[in-house]
């Protein structure tokens, strides 16, 4: 496959990043990469998600030009009513979201109205990468319908992404103790960043406060506390209290 200069350089830096050992978690690394790949694949939208085969659901989200109001109604309603996800799951590799279903029969189903056209998801390619059958992390690169479907030359391109990714993310869980590990636990799931932010709520700082502590704004103060929440299974500030370690 001939890649052009610019496609070159985007794929040296996306091979770059992912050889990184720094203290990032796995979820700061599907963030990273998800916007390298959208500048990668010509995309529009970027989600990704870690399956849990305990709890039967998609949790630890990522996401890039989605509204968080509309991805909280696929937590808690269109995953479970998603006629596409477990089929490309199944795949193991690089695949279109018209090679499982007819763009066409997509477009009538509930899915795709309520949810994905929301946010203008039209075309879509994903990627589910696996530690044997421990699911790591994935990958859903979306187009808006102006931009057209993905080719066959971006679907080889993730797929040459794939052993790099699965391997960043089981060098990230080992590192923090997070999926997949034995040594699992609530506090350990949570990046440097974030476990400082957790501290700061529980000594009953205000996100303005947490802010200029870290000299960062409010929106990334926001950001960090709805990842906590979402690795931590808890919906208030009040919670917090019961999962972190007493210092």
């Amino acid at each position: 496959m001939y890649l052009s200069a610019s496609e070159q350089q985007a794929l040296r830096g996306v091979f770059t990043l992912l050889a990184r050992d720094d203290e990032g978690g796995e979820r700061e690394i599907r963030e990273r990469l998800g916007h390298a790949l959208l500048g990668l694949l010509r995309a529009d939208q970027f989600a990704s998600f870690v399956w849990d085969a305990e709890r039967g659901g998609f949790g630890s989200r990522v996401a890039i030009n989605m509204a968080p109001a509309n991805l909280d109604t696929y937590a808690q309603w269109h995953q479970h009513h998603d006629p596409i996800t477990f089929v490309l799951q199944s795949r193991r590799r690089a695949t279109r979201v018209t090679e499982v279903m007819p763009q066409r029969e997509l477009m009538r189903r509930p899915f795709f109205n309520d949810f994905l056209a929301r946010d203008g998801l039209h075309w879509g390619l994903n990627l589910h990468a696996f530690d044997g059958e421990r699911a790591l992390g994935d990958l859903r690169i979306w187009r808006r319908k102006e931009r057209g479907d993905f080719g066959a030359r971006e679907t080889l391109m993730l797929d040459l992404i794939e052993p790099a990714f699965a391997g960043a993310l089981r060098r990230a869980q080992q590192r923090t103790g997070g999926v997949g590990s034995a040594a699992a636990s609530p506090w350990a799931s949570l990046s440097a960043r974030e476990q400082q932010v957790a501290r700061a709520v529980r000594e009953g700082l205000t996100d303005k406060d947490i802010a200029r502590r870290m000299a960062v704004g409010v929106p990334t103060v926001r950001t960090y506390l709805r990842r906590i929440f979402d690795k931590l299974g808890i919906e208030r500030r009040s919670a917090l209290a019961g999962v972190l370690p007493r210092d």
